[in-house]
């Protein structure tokens, strides 16, 4: 039945409500029928629903729906909470997790990666699957915890299912049930270090985004360890076998070879993976993929060259695997500058002409918009010569990196003595002075230091893992950024010792090598990564070393290294006296190393901050960004994310730190959480305006995701906390008129 405008108008009629009103009054009734009729619209169709992470296999995380809109936001109200580990402290964390719906059904992971299915109107649980349960798991059974940014969806006829990875497992769920697929791998499950080519006993790889699924196969490449490399691979969605591999670092014969110039990288060199995710053309049958730099981060003299296809943006035929076209956003990058979000496939219009496209967001700031199909450039790029001087040996730097002439950058990209910040006492400026006129600051690109590199935009961004979101009706392209300048430090590695060692000898070396990059020389940790003084209280020897080699969260675990190499880290590092005394039995670089090890290391990732801890350079620290894809030009620009101490001194928002993306609507709404301020936030999608803002348990370092149920609209988002510390949850919070 068609419910029409005169049909609701004669209800209301008959039930005496026009009666109710007086003649001055029947202009707000129509208006509000009028607003009754389009939100009882249909809400089916496409960018009506979520079933997808990001909303749709494009990924522009926009919705449809209109219900809630810029009239009526301000009375959102909580509609529910779903406590995802039965609101057990001891295992609230992090949930980077853009929840799907389907069927009325809410599919997400807890901070401990338990899969659950939750009646999307009420929160209520209708089953979970506990991946570290050896019960309902026993072939694959896990209790390491890394991340998880979403899972997917798929059916044929009855056969439904949800495939999410934890750690290297590829599981199989039943959608109705949450019990495992057994006739999917071995028991439900594929282990993902078989079939890179590599000793599957030291790799690691533990992909933390969702997988794409195309037909009946589905696609991933994820997070990996220092020599595991990121290829992206397609599998059969009902049996779990391996289909097609594309080399991010290609083989002999491959194109792009030639951008090696060490021949024999193929054999050894990690990373190079699309750890962001995937979006997907289905028409044209194309995955599209960003890619990381190739290990190690910040040191390039054992990877000279190009190196295709590290930081590219890649379009695949995802029934063969075979590439398209390909665009390198950094030519041989020492700045951890990974394309940090999937590419978003849009429609934009030139010269009254729509545009099949694909647009990038990056670390750097850089807005990279292509045709679709072919990969031609959308809006002018020119390679722009960049410094290349540097005292690091063996080092050599490319000589131009590409700069797109629009979009501009939405993030800066130079840090000078001006730039810094006057909001702190007279003392602490004088402090960052000081640090900053010891440091390499020309902007974008400066080469690597020993004595100190200004990174900026920061090593998160620029743009992050949330990406943006596009609204199709005015082909406007939304993004959160953050502003933190980042010091790159460089030491010299250690040359290998020939002579005996103990374990606390070659425990030191080897800490040095592998975990000073995130836990800083003395153990104390820098930026968004946790001392590790006092885990001798949390962990014993046996513990420490299975931690060493599964990974934690943000830690990728090391399984290329010896268990005789664990137990000398871990013998440093738990200050175990009986074992650091014991000789050391494992191997050495001199003896059995396979490949060069890198000359240089870093001390870690450090943000450039005041004493006070607020960051080093002058507001804004975060922005959301409004940009129009059709001309390149800005609509508007605000800092995002606020310091309530600062708010209370009077001083303009300042902006803030923030991790996770928005959704924009029909309703004329971006609808965000992401920042460290712990706030839920609707604004005005054409001003930037806030029109609604809610404390949330915890900060929501996630994307929104908005659905609709029997005619009522919903956006809920994940609560677990940030890795900035402070409060965390296991909270899903969804909200309603």
């Amino acid at each position: 039945m068609t419910i029409s405008k005169k049909h609701i108008l004669g209800m209301l009629a008959i039930s005496g409500v026009l009666l109710a009103y007086k003649s001055d009054k029947i202009g707000s009734v129509s208006t509000s029928v009028n607003s009754f009729v389009t939100n009882y619209a249909d809400t089916t169709g496409k960018y009506k629903d979520w079933k997808v992470t990001g909303g749709s296999r494009e990924n522009i995380k926009y919705s449809k729906l209109k219900q809630i809109n810029t009239g009526n936001v301000s009375q959102l109200k909580m509609a529910w909470v779903y406590h995802s580990e039965n609101n057990d402290n001891t295992k609230f964390g992090s949930i980077q997790c853009n929840p799907i719906i389907v069927d009325k059904v809410m599919y997400g992971v807890s901070p401990k990666l338990k899969l659950f299915a939750v009646d999307a109107t009420t929160g209520k649980e209708k089953w979970h699957f506990d991946p570290a349960d050896s019960t309902v798991n026993k072939t694959w059974h896990r209790n390491s915890v890394n991340m998880n940014r979403g899972v997917a969806y798929w059916q044929e006829g009855s056969d439904k299912r949800i495939i999410y990875t934890v750690g290297p497992i590829a599981f199989a769920i039943n959608a109705n049930t949450g019990k495992l697929i057994s006739s999917f791998g071995k028991d439900g499950g594929v282990d993902l270090r078989k079939g890179l080519g590599r000793e599957e006993s030291k790799i690691f790889i533990a992909p933390t985004s969702p997988v794409m699924i195309y037909k009946n196969l589905f696609f991933l490449s994820g997070y990996v360890g220092e020599e595991t490399p990121g290829y992206i691979r397609a599998f059969d969605v009902k049996r779990g076998k391996q289909k097609w591999v594309f080399h991010t670092i290609p083989m002999p014969g491959e194109p792009g070879y030639e951008t090696w110039e060490d021949k024999t990288a193929y054999k050894r060199m990690g990373s190079t993976n699309s750890w962001s995710g995937f979006s997907l053309d289905e028409k044209r049958g194309i995955l599209f993929a960003g890619t990381g730099n190739p290990s190690n981060d910040f040191y390039g003299g054992d990877r000279l060259g190009k190196g295709l296809y590290a930081n590219c943006v890649l379009a695949i035929d995802a029934a063969t695997g075979k590439l398209k076209w390909h665009f390198q956003t950094v030519h041989h990058d020492v700045w951890d500058m990974d394309i940090s979000s999937p590419p978003i496939l849009t429609t934009i219009t030139r010269k009254g002409k729509k545009i099949d496209a694909v647009a990038q967001t990056t670390k750097t700031g850089l807005i990279f918009v292509f045709e679709r199909a072919t990969g031609k450039p959308l809006f002018p790029i020119v390679e722009k010569k960049v410094a290349t001087n540097t005292p690091i040996i063996g080092e050599k730097l490319w000589p131009t990196q590409p700069f797109p002439v629009l979009p501009k950058p939405f993030a800066r990209q130079i840090l000078t003595e001006n730039d810094l910040n006057t909001l702190v006492s007279d003392s602490s400026q004088q402090d960052i002075k000081k640090r900053f006129k010891s440091y390499r600051s020309q902007g974008i690109y400066t080469p690597p230091t020993k004595e100190g590199t200004i990174i900026f935009p920061g090593y998160d961004g620029g743009g992050e893992w949330g990406g943006p979101a596009f609204d199709p009706e005015s082909n406007i392209l939304y993004v959160n950024a953050n502003e933190m300048a980042w010091v790159l430090n460089l030491v010299e590695n250690e040359p290998a010792k020939t002579t005996a060692q103990t374990n606390l000898e070659a425990g030191a070396g080897l800490y040095n090598k592998h975990c000073m990059v995130c836990h800083g020389p003395e153990r104390l940790g820098a930026g968004d990564y946790p001392s590790i003084v006092g885990v001798d209280k949390k962990y014993n020897l046996t513990q420490f070393t299975e931690l060493l080699s599964t990974g934690r969260r943000m830690m990728p675990g090391f399984n290329h290294l010896s268990k005789e190499e664990k137990n000398a880290i871990a013998s440093f590092i738990l200050d175990l006296k009986s074992e650091q005394a014991k000789p050391y039995t494992g191997p050495s670089d001199t003896k059995t190393a396979k490949a060069p090890k890198p000359s240089y290391g870093s001390t870690g990732y450090n943000k450039f901050l005041t004493k006070e801890g607020y960051p080093a350079i002058s507001p804004p620290w975060g922005t959301l960004n409004a940009i129009n894809l059709n001309t390149g030009k800005y609509e508007w620009k605000v800092p995002f994310g606020e310091f309530e101490e600062l708010k209370k001194k009077g001083i303009p928002t300042t902006g803030r730190e923030n991790y996770g993306g928005p959704v924009v609507t029909a309703g004329g709404l971006i609808f965000i959480g992401a920042t460290a301020d712990g706030k839920f936030r609707a604004i005005d999608k054409k001003t930037g305006k806030i029109l609604f803002e809610t404390d949330l348990p915890a900060p929501g370092v996630a994307t929104p995701a908005v659905y609709s149920v029997d005619g009522k609209q919903y956006v809920v988002i994940a609560c677990g906390g940030s890795k900035w510390g402070g409060k965390s949850s296991d909270a899903y919070v969804a909200f309603s008129l």
